[in-house]
């Protein structure tokens, strides 16, 4: 909303200082709104006015020490002319007091408008009366607020005016917002807090968490009864980190309670206090970097000697890199060969990271997104990693809030909708920090968060709170081991709620299928759609879609088929036969069953069964592209679930409602009845346990017979004559789909 003063303002500066190339200052549009261009170009006007000879949007220390040496402080009787005290007046306008009428008089409503200033910033009592001190200039040439604004808490802001009250006359301390909100400067004043209160002397405290703060604090252990400005800070603290406690000088046993929990949150030791590592971890993002973890990650291969130095030194989890597309740069970063059977030797667990560049904002896009889930989910699964597991995508840079919101936010929902598309192999973590984490995982694009708390200098880590639902956390890197089992790792301390792997698939005997490669499409369309055409297949009337719609469907799943091949070692040949096949065979008398179990479950024949003939109540049909009924897609799901093979609940095959559930997935959703194809075959190959007993054979495989891949497609579609002489026709699209795949993976 425009206000009219704050054009004014615009308009007195365009008019008075609009000669951009002498003072720096470019004509602004005079909308009436504030910003950090107006504040930019009243900075340089208040410079140009005191004779300073270089102009810099920064109100900085050279800004401050003229200010204080030429008028000590600004009221009617030091303001040296009417533009300055109209730049003064304009400021205040910008900041939402009353400047009067931009007059160059400092009469008695910028008075009563510095009054208000001081008050809202917290400093009266150290700055009583209408006149503006330096430091509160400094305050007003900025955007931060002194009210509350975006639903700020209140406790948060008295905490921000007690804070300013009570070191605004220390050297290095500068006035903070008072807008309810933690933020990376209110992180550095209570560090210049603690120091103060330390007796460190101006020019000694400097608002890091170093070795003379740390040593400091040790010696100020709080418990229930302790009480004064101590307690004060402590509960600052709290509050700041979102804790439910109230801002006081009194250590209560509530207060112990909630100190209690915030410990267990952090993983620290438990006991009321506020030691140096609860203080620690409330203070700065990688809190007591002493802290023994048992996690790590690195870019270094773990060997049996380094495993053997990592357990030894308690370490039980560790991340390792899926993808490096260096072949130079870091030559051990992506996992090696070998490496996951060394981890599971020696009683470790791996999370695996995905992370190319990711550094800058230019990375992540919509596109960037889909690409890196696909080939995260596929090195994923050619490394061993089994269906479940969670990939860690990587923001390796300091994010700030806007570019969360424009960029990140876009890349983690490419990422989630893409493993959507290929089955959902693989559950997703995101690496970052804090406020990345958090933003991500609250829309839940990522169920953890790995925490990237070492780097404590990022405005994504200052001022915000530990994500709810973090997994490991950053804190500090170190080395372990030595001679041969010497390994520099990052050390990270874990919550539980992510334990890795600890068991993978072997090393892939042959080469993986990959994505279809559409320079293909023409030549296999017409191979597949002669041959079905020369066995007469699917052939007469009474089917709903042509051979070329249904193969159309087919690959344009490919993603998920390519995936779901990858992820359980047999060729996709294998899927896109039975899928092509029974897809064709889809006709009219099986949506008329479809439509029948839709009337038995809810008692009303859906709308697009409406015209159809001879509908009649039916529990269950096969259904979807590969035409899978509930109860095999169960039965063949349960197989792969006992087998560890896939993630889920045990269902009822016998039970009606968990049919009628898994029915609905499979007419519904064509990811999910074509990932359940590999399920199918597993369960044939293992003996159909549930349906027609058959004898077990070897599961199919990346070497998989011409007999074996026979019987599989058997199976899939029963058992008799007609079964065999199915199968019989389906063998040489089999060999049609196999001879493209191959082409395009050894290409």
């Amino acid at each position: 909303m425009a206000d009219e003063m704050v054009r004014r303002a615009q308009k007195f500066i365009n008019t008075t200082y609009g000669n951009g190339a002498t003072l720096g200052i470019p004509k602004l549009d005079e909308n009436g709104q504030t910003g950090w261009p107006v504040m930019y170009a009243l900075t340089r006007a208040l410079q140009y006015e005191m004779g300073i000879t270089v102009l810099s949007n920064n109100f900085g220390p050279g800004t401050l020490s003229a200010l204080q040496e030429k008028y000590g402080k600004l009221d009617e009787t030091t303001i040296p002319s009417a533009n300055f005290c109209r730049i003064v007046q304009s400021a205040l306008y910008c900041k939402g007091y009353d400047g009067g009428d931009i007059d160059g008089k400092y009469n008695s409503r910028v008075k009563d408008a510095v009054v208000k200033l001081n008050q809202n910033m917290g400093v009266s009592g150290t700055y009583p009366g209408s006149s503006l001190w330096p430091k509160v200039v400094k305050g007003l040439f900025n955007m931060d607020a002194y009210v509350t604004v975006n639903d700020g808490s209140e406790t948060i802001r008295s905490i921000q005016q007690w804070l300013n009250g009570r070191y605004v006359l220390r050297k290095d301390y500068y006035v903070i917002p008072c807008d309810g909100h933690h933020s990376r400067d209110v992180a550095k004043s209570m560090i210049l807090a603690i120091q103060y209160e330390l007796g460190m002397a101006d020019g000694v405290a400097n608002g890091v968490f170093g070795p003379g703060t740390q040593s400091g604090l040790k010696g100020h252990t709080l418990s229930t009864g302790s009480s004064g400005v101590w307690v004060q800070l402590f509960t600052a603290a709290m509050v700041l980190n979102k804790r439910p406690v109230s801002f006081s000088t009194s250590f209560t046993s509530s207060l112990a309670d909630s100190v209690r929990t915030f410990q267990g949150f952090m993983k620290l030791t438990v006991n009321g206090q506020a030691d140096f590592q609860t203080w620690s971890s409330l203070l700065v993002s990688y809190g007591d970097q002493t802290r023994q973890g048992e996690a790590c990650d690195g870019v270094t291969k773990v060997t049996p000697a380094r495993a053997q130095a990592l357990k030894d030194a308690g370490y039980k989890y560790i991340g390792r890199y899926l993808y490096n597309p260096s072949t130079t740069d870091l030559p051990e970063k992506e996992i090696q060969p070998g490496e996951l059977a060394t981890i599971k030797e020696y009683g470790l667990r791996c999370f695996p990271i995905y992370q190319t560049w990711a550094r800058s904002v230019d990375y992540y896009s919509v596109a960037q997104g889909a690409a890196d889930c696909m080939n995260a989910a596929f090195k994923a699964e050619e490394h061993g990693f089994k269906p479940g597991s969670r990939i860690y995508f990587a923001v390796d840079y300091d994010a700030v809030n806007d570019e969360v919101t424009s960029h990140i936010l876009p890349y983690f929902r490419s990422i989630k909708e893409q493993m959507g598309q290929l089955g959902s192999p693989y559950k997703i973590g995101v690496y970052g920090p804090r406020n990345a984490c958090s933003r991500i995982s609250e829309e839940g694009y990522a169920d953890t968060s790995f925490v990237s708390d070492m780097s404590s200098g990022f405005s994504g880590n200052l001022g915000y709170t530990m994500p709810e639902n973090w997994a490991f956390d950053q804190i500090v890197t170190k080395v372990v081991g030595s001679g041969d089992g010497r390994i520099e790792i990052d050390n990270n301390i874990t919550s539980g709620r992510d334990t890795g792997q600890g068991d993978f698939y072997p090393a892939p005997s042959q080469k993986l299928d990959i994505g279809f490669d559409l320079d293909y499409w023409a030549a296999l369309l017409k191979e597949a759609d002669d041959y079905m055409e020369d066995i007469g297949r699917p052939g007469g009337v009474g089917y709903v879609y042509t051979r070329q719609q249904c193969l159309e469907t087919i690959m344009s799943h490919d993603a998920a088929i390519t995936s779901a091949a990858r992820r359980y070692r047999m060729r996709k040949a294998l899927i896109q036969t039975s899928a092509f096949w029974e897809f064709c065979h889809y006709s009219y008398k099986d949506v008329t069953e479809d439509a029948g179990v839709v009337l038995y479950h809810t008692g009303v024949i859906p709308d697009w069964g409406k015209d159809l003939p001879g509908v009649s109540k039916l529990v269950d049909s096969s259904t979807g592209v590969a035409k899978i009924s509930g109860r095999t897609c169960i039965l063949s799901r349960n197989n792969s679930i006992r087998a560890g093979l896939l993630e889920g609940e045990i269902l009822d095959p016998t039970s009606e409602s968990d049919r009628w559930a898994m029915w609905q997935k499979c007419n519904q959703d064509n990811v999910f009845n074509l990932s359940t194809i590999p399920h199918l075959h597993i369960w044939a190959a293992d003996g159909k346990s549930g349906d027609h007993d058959e004898t077990p054979i070897d599961r199919p495989a990346l070497d998989y017979s011409d007999t074996e891949t026979f019987e599989i497609l058997r199976r899939y579609q029963g058992f008799g004559p007609q079964a065999e002489a199915d199968a019989q026709l389906r063998m040489p699209l089999y060999a049609i789909f196999e001879k493209y795949n191959r082409v395009i993976r050894e290409s």
